[in-house]
């Protein structure tokens, strides 16, 4: 018999640094799960993503009992961390503030292909560089 679900907490923490603090204690505290059995196994699990970004979506389910899936780091994490920025323009579409090339947007577009809405390659690499625009970064041939 499949448990039933009681919802959903949609959080991003840094890997491998969940810790009682909020945001992480008052969203798991008001649905009743443990809150340290969870950054416990959250840190254990995102120990490859230390200090990055990490989304992760958790089941909780009506005996207090929870399951969560990790996500990539966002794209726009991996587009900062090419470039070698802090943030993105101000004015995106006006004021250029970097440009990273199209061999590491296809490189950030492989590492972030399972959570992308596409079916190969050069459609995620058009995500990838969808998003840099948006940012005021610019992508060199």
């Amino acid at each position: 018999m499949a448990k039933e679900v009681s919802g959903y907490i949609k959080l991003q923490i840094k890997g491998g640094q969940a810790n009682p603090a909020p945001p992480v204690g008052p969203a798991l505290g008001q649905r009743g799960i443990n809150i340290m059995d969870f950054c416990k196994a959250f840190n254990e699990k995102t120990k490859s993503f230390m200090g990055k970004p990490v989304p992760v979506v958790i089941t909780v389910y009506k005996d207090k009992k929870f399951d969560f899936v990790i996500k990539s780091p966002p794209a726009s994490h991996f587009i900062k961390e090419a470039a070698k920025i802090k943030s993105g323009s101000k004015e995106p579409g006006k004021v250029i503030t970097a440009t990273i090339t199209m061999k590491q947007a296809e490189q950030i577009a492989k590492e972030k292909m399972k959570d992308l809405n596409a079916y190969d390659l050069k459609e995620a690499t058009k995500i990838i560089c969808g998003s840099a625009r948006s940012m005021g970064i610019e992508v060199k041939d």
